[in-house]
């Protein structure tokens, strides 16, 4: 399968996304976040919405040409990590952000060869991802490989060593 052919997928799977079901997923990050320091919670829902939306827009409306093969191994594999995450959803909400989730995820990793998460993302401790040229750094690769319902396993970032 080549790049494009999956971006045609993953456009017609973001048409069917709604700002209905993007609400419907920032209410569920805005449970997930109840944990986190209020100042880091509000940033936190903001920044998810803000990116799902932006995210969706921009796989729509994606005009690039993709030279590349997907690594349909990696691919599946990602895919059946992301259908267990879906199985277990409790909530409505969940699957929405789930389903949103799910688009985003494949293409940046598979069409755009980009981190999950965007650089800047700031994580808590002020650190932020960032790039150098054609390497992506995250602050917390290292900590979060292991942790099962993360997607560290899967993005092309690495380790910044500059954090310790």
């Amino acid at each position: 399968m080549t790049e494009m052919q999956l971006l045609e997928m993953l456009k017609k799977e973001a048409s069917s996304v709604h700002i209905k079901d993007i609400m419907s997923a920032s209410v569920y990050l805005r449970e997930d976040a109840r944990y986190l320091p209020p100042r880091e919670q509000k940033e936190f829902i903001e920044r998810f919405t803000r990116a799902f939306f932006n995210r969706i827009r921009d796989i729509k409306n994606d005009k690039n040409i993709y030279q590349g093969h997907v690594d349909t191994a990696g691919l599946k594999e990602f895919i059946d990590f992301l259908d267990q995450q879906l199985s277990q959803a409790k909530t409505e909400n969940e699957r929405c952000f789930q389903k949103i989730a799910r688009i985003i995820t494949i293409y940046v990793t598979f069409v755009r060869k980009e981190p999950v998460h965007p650089v800047g993302t700031r994580f808590p401790g002020g650190f932020t991802v960032r790039r150098e040229g054609n390497v992506f750094y995250c602050p917390v690769k290292d900590r979060q490989i292991n942790t099962p319902g993360a997607l560290c396993r899967f993005c092309v970032s690495i380790q910044d060593h500059d954090i310790s």
